[in-house]
């Protein structure tokens, strides 16, 4: 028999502390997890937030000059990169968003062939 004492589910705990008038520490919603290790947490937060990785959003911005040209580079730049496979671009000029809206379908075989950014899709050209 184990020396640890028995688990029981909260709305049992719950019971048995108001049946002995015994007031209970923790919050009513309060989900209990249970104890991971830390460099598990810090792994999995690496990961999903690409630290010490490059993203493909970091690899496209550093490309764009060289996708758009000098000229549309310097009135648009590449924000975010969707679930959905959507590259959300911001034109500060309207010519300019004209510009890459005609072109979107080359520039995005070009964004394809780069490293890592194969999963793009689509350009969404904003004003901004």
């Amino acid at each position: 028999m184990s020396n640890e004492p028995q688990s029981f589910s909260k709305v049992a705990e719950r019971l048995i502390g108001d049946f002995r008038r015994v007031p209970s520490n923790e919050p009513r919603k309060m989900r209990r997890r249970p104890t991971r290790e830390l460099t598990s947490i810090i792994d999995e937060l690496m990961v999903k937030h690409q630290i010490g990785r490059s993203s493909p959003e970091q690899t496209i911005r550093d490309h764009w000059p060289e996708l758009v040209g000098e000229a549309n580079a310097s009135y648009s730049h590449a924000v975010h990169l969707d679930a959905r496979h959507r590259l959300t671009v911001h034109a500060s000029h309207a010519v300019v968003r004209n510009e890459l809206f005609l072109h979107r379908a080359t520039i995005v075989e070009r964004i394809q062939k780069l490293p890592g950014c194969t999963e793009v899709k689509f350009l969404n050209i904003r004003a901004g």
